[in-house]
């Protein structure tokens, strides 16, 4: 299933919302009722957002993982090895959780990178950056041994724990990922152990080094974390500790079309057992401990997967959106400040569901949707590297290589535009390493970078082709009623670049641009 350029067109697609005299006092009359009443549009509410991160080099990255509970932390750690080369690991750590309370399993990460480490050196025929297994092995720790917050306070550090600190200590300017697969209770004595040991300047200095992306709360340590340092970034839908309110959450977009009922529209045939079995687990040392999964396939993977090197670089802001899923900044209920979360103002049409055509051809609006919309993708892309296992380069498919306006790489390219003034964008000299024949789609992600920013309106044309043109129509999509709100200032547009080529697996490497639109008569 390709990206949804259908349905990105036409929310970019703006329409001339002057209104009968009649409509505009109706929507005067609300918009001032609605003030009166304590109500103000999202546009109307100013909130810090965090900056987008430009930091250069992979991201560096330590896992928090139940490993042992269930299936899916094994084959969310299997994938991750597989995506090494791109992340800068700075530790795996045996964790406990609401699933499993009283015990870690640190030796089944052990087992799992000493398989890694048969693999590597065929690995390294295909791409560049493995870490070594000895180097992998060596950053496996033992976290809390017991419960949530109980497990926690004075003299109770753990290895894992320790490792946070040293991690975040590190003299690099780029930020601390922590994937939280689990509880989330070693990272909060990590943040116990440096308030009680540090001044609050170096505790402010520790703690705005890490960004958090949990698969729910699966302890009570999330929550208090979130209470007692508003300042860390975090990534979740809060939740209680049990699965009760799992099927709302972003992250079962990865496979939750069976056991959760929640993916409708998705491409439900890359996620079976079957699938694996066939593209996974027949696949050399690493694929044959690839287990069964008991509920989904791997559902702790969304927390890393937008850190991995593929062209969308949602890992700098998470509202942008990529194969983890998009999130928008606001204050969930019973939280004592905004995160990155989901949900959001349906008045303003910001929030965080993606508008996606599904495999047949309806559309879907869901949480869900911002990481389904890719499965084909990361399925074919994990295939692939599995394949990297064993065969030789001649004997394998590797990703396409985007070169857009000149520049090459992965990173964004930022373009400023003008209403009116159509921008080209050449995708023409992209080339493919295995000399295959690509395939182009361009499509408006009409939903990322809403965060403070207003979103632009834009058209395309030439979307399936090497060059598309963008037409920016108005730096301000209208709210959802006509004269109600008012923006001013430049508006944001993200295009996304799917490049796909004919390989087996099919294999797509991505580009995004961000248009900066101004009205024609600003400055």
């Amino acid at each position: 299933m390709q990206p949804d350029g259908n349905a990105s067109q036409r929310t970019g697609t703006a329409k001339d919302h002057r209104c009968l005299p009649r409509t505009q006092s109706f929507a005067r009359f609300l918009f001032a009722a609605l003030a009166l009443a304590g109500f103000a549009p999202l546009a109307a509410q100013p909130q810090l957002i965090p900056p987008v991160d430009n930091f250069t080099g992979h991201p560096r990255v330590i896992v928090l993982s139940d490993i042992g509970n269930e299936p899916d932390d094994q084959m969310s750690l299997i994938r991750f090895l597989l995506y090494s080369n791109q992340l800068e690991v700075e530790g795996i750590v045996a964790t406990t959780s609401t699933w499993q309370k009283a015990v870690v399993h640190p030796e089944t990460m052990h087992t799992l990178v000493k398989a890694y480490g048969e693999v590597r050196p065929n690995l390294l025929k295909h791409a560049a950056g493995w870490p070594s297994a000895e180097d992998l092995d060596r950053l496996i720790f033992t976290g809390q041994t017991g419960y949530g917050m109980a497990a926690t306070g004075t003299g109770k550090m753990s290895a894992g724990a320790e490792a946070i600190i040293r991690a975040a200590d590190r003299n690099d300017p780029r930020p601390l990922w922590i994937s939280v697969w689990g509880g989330a209770n070693t990272l909060a004595q990590a943040l116990i152990h440096v308030r009680s040991t540090r001044d609050g300047a170096a505790l402010q200095k520790f703690v705005e080094k890490l960004l958090v992306y949990s698969i729910s709360d699966q302890d009570d340590a999330g929550p208090w974390i979130r209470r007692e340092f508003p300042a860390l970034s975090y990534i979740v839908l809060p939740s209680t500790p049990t699965s009760g309110e799992y099927y709302y959450a972003t992250w079962t977009g990865i496979s939750g079309d069976v056991y959760y009922r929640n993916c409708a529209g998705a491409n439900g045939a890359v996620v079976t057992n079957e699938w694996l079995d066939a593209n996974i687990r027949s696949k050399g040392p690493l694929g044959k401990l690839y287990p069964k999964f008991a509920f989904i396939m791997e559902g702790d993977t969304p927390s890393f997967l937008s850190l991995l090197d593929n062209g969308l670089n949602s890992y700098r802001r998470p509202d942008w959106g990529g194969w983890g899923g998009r999130y928008i900044f606001r204050q969930p209920y019973g939280e004592t400040h905004a995160i990155w979360t989901q949900g959001g103002d349906l008045f303003a049409r910001v929030t965080s569901q993606d508008t996606v055509t599904g495999v047949d051809g309806k559309e879907y609006i869901s949480d869900h949707a911002t990481v389904w919309r890719w499965r084909d993708a990361y399925q074919n892309d994990f295939a692939a590297r599995m394949d990297w296992t064993f065969a030789d380069f001649a004997h394998a498919n590797h990703n396409p290589q985007l070169v857009v306006n000149g520049q090459a790489g992965t990173a964004p390219l930022v373009i400023d535009a003008v209403v009116g003034q159509p921008v080209t964008l050449d995708a023409s000299q992209s080339t493919d390493p295995d000399g295959q024949k690509l395939h182009f789609t361009w499509f408006h992600y009409g939903e990322a970078g809403s965060a403070g920013s207003n979103l632009a309106a834009v058209t395309l044309t030439g979307a399936d082709t090497a060059k598309a043109v963008v037409n920016p129509t108005a730096a301000c999509r209208p709210l959802w009623l006509p004269g109600v709100g008012r923006c001013s200032g430049t508006g944001v547009a993200h295009i996304i670049l799917a490049v796909t080529d004919e390989g087996s697996p099919r294999l797509t490497s991505y580009r995004r641009v961000i248009l900066n639109v101004r009205a024609a008569n600003s400055r």
